[in-house]
């Protein structure tokens, strides 16, 4: 009886989260997966996550009768850490009985992108202009959330108090520039050349951020190739975070519900159960991006044995001549003997009877009757 490895086998996920990077990465590794972690943002440490959520159900529940937003990036960052904790569709949908105040066009558009209409926008982007129009207009016994990201207020609660409403700060995590800038390249350029099955993301603005460095490095066009020929999969945790690589022409994996837990079981089903495999005669083979498995074990195969395997797999039982497949091996030998000793070299690899010889014409792969393409 053969023995069944984890789904996630041999599979090579990149993580470009920070917060709760370690959560996923071993979440991720318990099913078999080698993660690397390549936060495209820093993020305050100081910042009470827990508060913050205590404080968004209490909205949910209770409301309040003023939710004043201050910055784009400060709002999209609430809305990741509700959409993280599951709560993100109710947070928006409580937040569109109460009366929401912009402090300027950007946090205007954050507002309008998560499908909510601000009822005033201070176009001067001051908190003191905010502060003069609600007391101007009496605040005197409301509840007033104040949306910020760690850097203050700007006096804007202590005018509220002063003028008798009720505000407390809602303090969201404050993005930074990411730990290891050339760790994030060096994510970007192997993610553009095949070296991960899955690239995660668990907010929008380190979705943003590390698109940023795609651009910059000119790798969109290989990501979105390897997307479309299934060798690269894009995950998000929720809608808030997809927006951001949906707008890029990426088609990101998305759960059932925007949750870590769910994001993962998302991956696990797609890239192990789900995903395209091929049923040979020596096994259920995945070609991953590093490595390849049958029944979730990985094979000791070297890159070449990898790269005639992914050549064979494109359209299992369909025969591959020596020619054909010294294009796909790495080097630049010109000799067909080299496709014939490194077959033979894959055989030895596998132990398994995977590559049939077709006389005269080349190599195929051993598949299980209705198993061709």
């Amino acid at each position: 009886m053969t023995t069944l490895g984890p789904v996630l086998a041999g599979a090579q996920i990149l993580v470009t989260a920070q917060r709760r990077a370690a959560d996923l990465a071993l979440a991720l590794g318990r099913r078999g997966a080698e993660v690397t972690i390549a936060a495209s943002l820093g993020v305050e440490s100081h910042i009470d996550e827990d508060t913050l959520l205590a404080q968004t159900r209490q909205m949910i529940a209770t409301g309040a009768d003023v939710v004043v937003v201050t910055t784009g990036i400060g709002f999209r960052g609430w809305l990741d850490t509700a959409e993280a904790a599951g709560i993100g569709g109710e947070l928006v949908e409580a937040l569109q009985s109460m009366r929401l105040v912009a402090r300027g066009p950007k946090a205007r558009g954050a507002l309008q992108a998560a499908g909510l209409v601000p009822d005033w926008v201070a176009e001067s982007e001051t908190s003191a202009e905010i502060a003069d129009f609600l007391v101007t207009e009496g605040v005197e016994g409301l509840s007033i959330a104040v949306q910020h990201h760690g850097a203050g207020d700007d006096g804007l609660e202590r005018r509220l108090a002063a003028a008798g409403g009720r505000p407390f700060g809602l303090v969201v995590y404050r993005w930074g520039p990411p730990p290891d800038p050339e760790a994030v390249e060096r994510s970007v350029r192997d993610a553009a050349a095949g070296a991960y099955d899955s690239v995660v993301f668990t907010s929008a603005p380190g979705a943003s951020a590390w698109l940023g460095s795609v651009e910059r490095l000119g790798a969109a066009d290989d990501l979105r190739r390897l997307e479309k020929e299934r060798r690269l999969t894009l995950a998000a945790v929720g809608h808030v975070t997809a927006d951001p690589l949906r707008n890029a022409g990426f088609d990101p994996l998305l759960p059932d519900r925007a949750r870590l837990g769910a994001m993962v079981r998302s991956l696990v089903m797609y890239l192990g159960d789900a995903s395209d495999s091929v049923p040979t005669t020596g096994g259920d083979l995945r070609v991953r991006a590093t490595a390849a498995t049958l029944d979730h074990v990985v094979l000791p195969v070297s890159p070449s044995g990898l790269a005639i395997l992914r050549a064979l797999a494109r359209e299992p039982g369909t025969v591959r001549s020596r020619e054909e497949l010294l294009q796909v091996l790495p080097g630049d030998s010109d000799d067909p003997h080299s496709a014939e000793v490194a077959v033979a070299r894959l055989r030895e690899a596998v132990g398994r009877p995977i590559v049939q010889t077709v006389v005269k014409r080349g190599y195929r792969l051993a598949v299980q009757e209705g198993g061709t393409a």
